[in-house]
């Protein structure tokens, strides 16, 4: 395989294993208890290679925290979008409007500019991605648009932003990105853990009992995911990485249907096959 592929072959399986957790979380009916169980798994998986990494750099532990910040941003957004919505409708916002909101805060933040060709593709990609947000005939919501779902994915879009440039400059200022993957698991799990014991007040076991296959899944789903996207980041721009980890919005309106119930239809087939065009566009003029 050759260098020029390496970041799409990671970014595919990415995106594929991020479709993954997203369905697991839905899945499971208590959404803010299964997302903890995929943090705290996610957390876990990493510990084993803690001892075998460098320490991050005395001048870096602002970026790592500036990163655990806009990740519960992130979370606690999805939280709120999955919980009100359904995953075919809210999964696609929230991925679609990614990359268009990476590329505008990478170039601000990161100096990262695209070519005319790129941006063309972004947009197509990302406009592709949005016609999954539609409902179907033959999803349970019917022809309607769930208003506060669709401004909750709007957010978590930004997140997927925020994070993807926050997580960039951290893990390119690491002498190795494995060092910031590890230490960003080890303390991600913290915010959405300590919002579960608030809300579940009482009857946390009792809550989780249900939803640790789910979470178990996400949560090394989860790990790979990111692992891979962190990796990818260090090899390419940012908005290239995350419009290629949004083709997970197949992969998840593909689960959704199968596991879900949710339609996926003919007009998301078509609109897969846009969005594929649109990626394919980007990396033949990166």
């Amino acid at each position: 395989m050759g260098p020029e592929f390496l970041p799409v072959a990671l970014c595919l399986m990415s995106a594929l294993t991020v479709a993954i957790t997203n369905v697991m979380v839905k899945r499971g009916g208590d959404v803010l208890t299964t997302r903890a169980v995929v943090a705290i798994v996610m957390g876990l998986t990493v510990v084993p290679f803690a001892p075998f990494v460098p320490l991050p750099p005395a001048g870096t532990w602002g970026l790592i925290f500036l990163s655990m910040a806009v990740h519960w941003f992130y979370q606690f957004c999805a939280i709120r979008a999955l919980h009100r919505g359904a995953l075919s409708l809210v999964f696609p916002v929230m991925r679609g409007l990614g990359p268009l909101a990476t590329a505008v805060l990478a170039f601000f933040w990161l100096q990262e500019e695209l070519s005319s060709l790129q941006t063309a593709g972004l947009v197509v990609a990302s406009l592709s991605i949005l016609v999954f947000a539609l409902p179907t005939s033959s999803t349970p919501d019917g022809r309607r648009l769930d208003r506060s779902a669709l401004f909750w994915a709007m957010m978590t879009a930004v997140g997927v932003g925020l994070y993807a440039v926050a997580d960039t400059r951290a893990a390119r200022a690491m002498e190795t990105p494995f060092t910031f993957i590890v230490w960003l698991f080890l303390l991600d799990w913290i915010g959405v853990t300590a919002v579960l014991l608030w809300q579940r007040k009482g009857r946390v076991i009792e809550s989780l009992k249900p939803e640790l296959r789910n979470g178990l899944i996400g949560g090394v789903a989860g790990s790979i995911s990111y692992g891979l996207a962190i990796y990818a980041y260090t090899l390419t721009d940012a908005a290239m990485v995350t419009a290629l980890r949004e083709t997970s919005v197949v992969f998840a309106a593909a689960f959704g249907a199968w596991l879900l119930k949710e339609g996926f239809g003919q007009r998301r087939i078509v609109a897969a096959s846009t969005l594929a065009a649109g990626l394919v566009l980007m990396q033949a003029a990166g």
